[in-house]
């Protein structure tokens, strides 16, 4: 399973539900009791399960140093997603966001969510293979599109899961109640945050395809696509800031997840 920092994941999570919670409707969260929140990382969905129920919610992560975040949010716990600490039945609601994806057997932890579950178990899970990208600076949509297929082509998970999630918990012996889809837009426009002129630094540098680099070649990328790749990558980065300086860089990415749910057997 790969891991993240604090930083990142309140970073790519940054404002999430906070337009609707529309798609987490057929969670029933009005009717929990107890709800587990597994591979909680900094507790933004913690949070929301906490503000949308009267349940008691748990936060679970295999990282303490994830857990020390989430524990403003929730009680927490250390523990595996395929090993929950927990007797069966103890909660009637266990759900992930964007943990199956990077889980090397998700049927295998969704069969261990229903075990701790007695009603259901939900899954919010992204599709990276449709993230869209729309920016001022031309170049930014192709490459950034050409970069993640190369990334994703390195990576050993399915992290285009999301829409394919109902097929994960049918074989886990789940029976799918329903799935909803939930566009999670992130947009930087002035006035910018510290974040996002980081983030256009990294893309000049070409910091953030270099810490990709051993993923990237991973895949069937070559050293030379890969060089050839970072430096188109740091000629738009140097676009980027300029537009930025000028108060005119607008840059919006769109990435789809599915909530899936089902019913405990």
């Amino acid at each position: 399973m790969r891991r993240f920092s604090a930083d990142y994941l309140e970073t790519t999570r940054e404002g999430m539900w906070g337009d609707s919670r529309e798609a987490l409707a057929d969670l029933d969260l009005d009717g929990r009791e107890r709800v587990l929140d597994v591979g909680c990382g900094t507790g933004e969905l913690t949070r929301v399960l906490a503000e949308e129920s009267g349940a008691r919610v748990v936060g679970a992560d295999v990282d303490p140093s994830l857990l020390s975040v989430a524990g403003e949010f929730a009680p927490v716990a250390r523990a595996d997603a395929s090993r929950l600490p927990f007797g069966d039945d103890a909660f009637d609601l266990v759900v992930c966001q964007a943990l199956l994806i990077n889980l090397p057997d998700p049927i295998d932890a969704v069969r261990e969510f229903a075990r701790a579950s007695s009603a259901l178990v939900a899954a919010v899970e992204p599709d990276n293979g449709a993230v869209s990208v729309d920016s001022t600076v031309d170049a930014e949509p192709p490459l950034a599109r050409r970069a993640r297929e190369r990334f994703l082509d390195g990576v050993e998970t399915d992290v285009t899961l999301g829409a394919g999630a109902h097929g994960v918990f049918e074989d886990a012996g789940l029976e799918v109640a329903s799935t909803r889809q939930y566009d999670h837009e992130r947009v930087v426009s002035p006035p910018y945050s510290e974040a996002a002129m980081e983030a256009a630094r990294r893309k000049a540098t070409g910091e953030g395809l270099a810490d990709d680099r051993e993923t990237i070649l991973s895949g069937e990328t070559s050293e030379e696509e890969y060089d050839d790749l970072r430096s188109e990558w740091r000629a738009m980065g140097r676009d980027v800031v300029s537009q930025m300086g000028a108060g005119s860089y607008v840059r919006k990415e769109t990435v789809p997840f599915f909530v899936t749910v089902g019913r405990v057997a």
